[in-house]
């Protein structure tokens, strides 16, 4: 038995979603079945809902930025007219 099932989302993440589908030359539907299946087939949500981690580069901006204010270097800024004012200077 087949069954039709409405969703509710939002136009713009509709259409983009439709593109990525589109991709895969896939139709949002068949690519909504394919999901349902996976979770069916698995147990679990195919998504990840863990944030990505910052790769060496960042790490290391992180670290060198977290140095410069623990030893008092660095300027603060009271607005981001201040910040981009000084920049421009």
């Amino acid at each position: 038995m087949t069954v039709s099932y409405a969703v509710r989302v939002d136009e713009d993440i509709r259409d983009r979603a439709s593109e990525v589908a589109r991709h895969y030359g896939l139709d949002l539907a068949s690519a909504t079945r394919a999901f349902w299946t996976q979770m069916a087939n698995t147990g679990c949500i195919p998504l990840s809902f863990s944030y990505e981690e910052p790769n060496e580069a960042s790490l290391e901006a992180i670290r060198e930025t977290e140095e410069i204010f623990a030893n008092g270097g660095g300027r603060r800024f009271k607005s981001v007219d201040a910040l981009v004012s000084a920049l421009e200077a």
